[in-house]
């Protein structure tokens, strides 16, 4: 495995990390019904080098924390966490955010509990709350670094201006935001102020919430509670035309040798020594392939041939319901 350094810090992560969410939350079948699975998939995690391991509190509302402990209480030493706070869930199973510090402090407590853990290596707020100033919510969560129950700040899906501001108050770690051949919307201002700052950007969803791997060939094989159902990008007539690049994409990698999917993750990569992916599984068979990725290397004209299939076709549909275009880049 190969390593990054994480913003300013000095801390080296795998430059490919973990995702942990689809083990307990949104995609289909939970770690309810595979936990071990997902398990075996955690220690192979630290077989393959991959000491960079995302969650949050919202996925499966504490069970991906609670998963986690399992491997946290023993190589506790091995592993850089990251989890979010911010989402909270109603009665009826929606969610909204709350990035109050009166939250947070809550949040931050029963993620601690979850976990099994004295202290947090990465804290992100999940989300910017449009009724909370972005100062107030990190002056709060660096009072956490003060205290020593966080030891870096993060944001996720924030803007630019937002980063700025945050930043400003105390020192931004990384901003975790979706990035992948499907998804480039960093690209620009967001990451143009990263760089500035010296931030790192965790690309979330690196393989196109699965569009890239090569595994799904109609939407008719998701689950029928997996929230990719309900996604424009993966509606009818759209996912028909966004899986022609991604054969195009395919084509390509098998004449390099490699999968699609480990071509979207090197892809990433190659942007630059500040992104680092974090594709997430609960299938050891995928954990090997995607960590394989760290070590394809792209020439220039890789790069361009990959730039060409894009452009022949937009991708269709957003990647998020209007619902949540509106918690993003704010």
């Amino acid at each position: 495995m190969q390593y990054r350094k994480l913003g300013k810090t000095g801390e080296s992560i795998s430059a490919i990390g973990l995702g942990c969410m689809g083990m307990s939350f949104a995609y289909g079948d939970t770690q309810e019904h595979n936990g071990q699975e997902s398990l075996d998939t955690l220690e192979l995690a630290l077989d393959l080098g991959i000491n960079f391991w995302d969650t949050a509190d919202m996925y499966g509302q504490g069970a991906n924390e609670t998963l986690l402990s399992n491997i946290l209480t023993k190589k506790r030493d091995k592993i850089f966490l990251a989890t979010k706070f911010g989402f909270r869930f109603h009665d009826d199973g929606s969610y909204y955010f709350d990035g109050s510090p009166a939250y947070m402090k809550q949040a931050v407590e029963a993620s601690l509990k979850r976990l099994k853990v004295d202290v947090i290596d990465l804290y992100y707020a999940h989300r910017v709350d449009e009724n909370v100033p972005v100062e107030e919510m990190v002056g709060a969560m660096a009072d956490l670094v003060k205290e020593g129950k966080v030891r870096y700040l993060g944001l996720s899906e924030a803007s630019a201006a937002s980063v700025r501001k945050a930043h400003a108050i105390h020192p931004i770690a990384a901003l975790q935001s979706e990035y992948s051949l499907f998804t480039r919307d960093v690209e620009g201002s967001i990451l143009d102020t990263t760089r500035e700052l010296g931030i790192t950007l965790v690309a979330y969803s690196p393989l196109g919430r699965g569009l890239t791997t090569g595994t799904i060939a109609s939407t008719a094989t998701l689950s029928d509670n997996d929230f990719r159902k309900g996604l424009p990008r993966f509606q009818d007539g759209n996912f028909e035309q966004n899986l022609q690049t991604v054969t195009a994409l395919e084509n390509f990698a098998r004449e390099k040798g490699i999968t699609v999917a480990q071509l979207s993750l090197a892809w990433l990569l190659a942007q630059g020594e500040d992104i680092v992916p974090i594709p997430g599984t609960k299938r050891p068979k995928y954990l090997r392939e995607n960590a394989a990725a760290a070590d394809v290397h792209f020439s220039q004209a890789d790069i361009n041939t990959i730039q060409q299939i894009l452009d022949q076709q937009a991708v269709a549909g957003s990647r998020y319901t209007d619902a949540g275009l509106k918690l993003v880049n704010r």
